[in-house]
C-alpha cells in the first residue's frame, strides 16, 4: 500500500500532522521509535505555555492564534481538556537575563501583542504583587500581562491526537525506528527497523533525532540540549491559593541571572509542587545516551539561584523533577519546508524549544502543504530564511 504521506515522529508536530492529515481522508502513516506521549524527547512534563504575543518574533503569533482555535476544536471532539487560558506574564528588570540571546524579549512580547490586537496590561511591581502574591517581583520591574495565554497538556494534546488519527483511519506504529529514505521518482520510500514504506510525501519530525535522518549542513549550529525540570513544594507557611491558575499565570521572567526562568501553577496541592525551569543552550547532549534524572546538586542550584529569590513561597524540597530535550539553531528559530534536495520531504523541525504551542497550526499547515492546500505562510521558517 502506498500512502499519501508517512510522518517520522509523533510528538508534537508528528502527532499534529497525522491528525490534520486523517482528517482530511488522506492515507497516513505515522512512525516513532517509542511509544508517545512518553519522557525520551521534548513532548512531556505536565504543562507548556502557550503564548499568543510571542517575545521570539511577531511572526510566530498567526500559528499560536490558530493553534488556539484547533485546541478548542480538537477539545470538543475528543472531550478531553488540553488547554486553559489563565494568562501569561513576562517579566524583566534593568538586569535580565537573555532569552535564547534575546535581550529584548519583554519588549517584542509587546510589539507582537499591539500588531495582533491583543488586549494587555503593562504593570509595576507593586502592582502586581498586590493582585499575584506569589511572585517576589521588584518595585522596578516591568511586567507585561495578558489573558489569552496560558498552559497546554502535552501529553495529553499527543494521546489525544493519535487517538483521534486512529479513529480517523491512520495507521500507527510505534517503537518502530525510522533508519532511512529515498526520492524514487513519484514517491518516498522508508526503510525503517521492521520494513520499508512508500508514500508521495513524507514528513520528518523527528526532534532530537533530526541528524541521524536530515544532513546537518542544512541547519548549521543545530544542537540538542538537555534541561531539567523541578517541582518545588509549597511552603505550609504560604497560601497555597496563591499558586493555583487563577492567582499564579505561567511566566517568562528575564531575572538578573545567567539564563532565564519559565514556570506554571501548582495543579495539585502542596506535595505535587509548583513546576519551575530555566533554559541552557550551551552544553549539547546526544538523545540515545545522556544522564535522564536531575541530580541533587541540579534541583539545590536550580532552587537557590531562581526559586528562593523570586518565590519566598516554595520550600527547596523538590517533590518531582524531569529531563526534555530541546533540538535548536543558533537563532532559536524554526525550521518548516521542503528538502532543497528531496522535493517530496518536508522537514518539521527544529522548534528551537518554544514548538509546542505552535504545533497544532504547524500540523494543519504540514498536511495543507503535503495536499496542495492554502495554508499560513510559512516563509519565515524556510532553510534559506534563516538568520545568521
Amino acid at each position: 500500500m502506498e500512502f499519501d504521506a508517512i510522518v517520522i515522529g509523533l510528538g508534537a508536530m508528528g502527532s499534529a500532522a497525522s491528525y490534520q492529515f486523517a482528517k482530511r481522508g488522506a492515507r497516513i502513516l505515522g512512525i516513532d521509535r517509542y511509544a508517545p506521549p512518553h519522557k525520551l524527547g521534548s513532548t512531556h512534563g505536565e504543562s507548556r505555555i502557550t503564548r499568543v504575543a510571542c517575545g521570539e518574533g511577531l511572526e510566530y503569533t498567526p500559528l499560536a492564534l490558530r493553534s488556539n482555535v484547533l485546541w478548542r476544536e480538537i477539545e470538543r471532539e475528543s472531550a478531553a481538556n488540553l488547554l486553559t487560558q489563565n494568562g501569561f506574564v513576562s517579566i524583566a528588570g534593568k538586569k535580565r537575563a537573555s532569552k535564547a540571546g534575546n535581550a529584548e524579549f519583554l519588549e517584542v512580547t509587546i510589539a507582537a501583542a499591539k500588531a495582533a490586537g491583543i488586549e494587555y496590561e503593562i504593570l509595576e511591581g507593586r502592582e502586581f504583587r498586590k493582585r499575584f502574591p506569589a511572585f517576589n517581583v521588584k518595585d522596578e520591574d516591568v511586567i507585561y500581562f495578558d489573558r489569552v495565554g496560558g498552559f497546554l497538556k502535552p501529553e495529553a494534546c499527543v494521546e489525544t491526537q493519535l487517538r483521534l488519527a486512529r479513529h480517523l483511519g491512520a495507521e500507527i506504529r510505534l517503537n518502530e525506528q525510522a533508519l532511512s529514505f529515498e526520492e524514487t521518482g513519484g514517491d518516498v520510500r522508508v526503510k525503517t527497523s521492521a520494513g520499508v514504506y512508500s508514500a508521495k510525501t513524507l514528513i520528518v519530525c523527528a526532534g532530537p533525532w533530526l541528524p541521524e535522518l536530515i544532513e546537518p549542513k542544512l541547519m548549521p549550529g543545530l544542537k540538542v540540549t538537555r534541561q531539567i525540570v523541578c517541582w518545588f513544594r509549597v511552603k505550609d507557611s504560604a497560601r497555597l491559593e496563591d499558586f493555583q491558575p487563577d492567582r499564579f499565570p505561567p511566566f517568562v521572567w528575564q531575572v538578573p541571572a545567567e539564563q532565564i526562568s519559565y514556570g506554571f501553577p501548582a495543579l495539585g496541592g502542596r506535595e505535587e509542587g509548583v513546576k519551575i525551569s530555566t533554559e541552557q543552550y550551551d552544553v549539547a547532549v546526544d538523545p540515545d545516551h545522556m544522564e535522564r534524572t536531575v541530580a541533587a546538586a541540579e534541583q539545590a542550584a536550580l532552587y537557590e539561584e531562581y526559586v528562593a529569590p523570586y518565590f519566598p513561597g516554595l520550600d527547596r524540597a523538590c517533590v518531582r523533577s524531569d529531563v526534555c530535550l530541546y533540538t535548536s539553531v543558533p537563532d532559536s528559530r524554526f525550521v518548516i519546508d521542503r528538502h532543497p534536495d528531496h522535493r517530496r520531504v518536508i522537514v518539521a523541525s527544529p522548534c528551537s524549544g518554544h514548538g509546542f504551542k505552535h504545533s497544532a497550526a504547524i500540523g494543519e499547515a504540514l498536511a495543507q502543504m503535503a495536499l496542495g492546500e492554502p495554508h499560513l505562510d510559512l516563509s519565515a521558517f524556510r532553510f534559506a530564511a534563516r538568520r545568521p
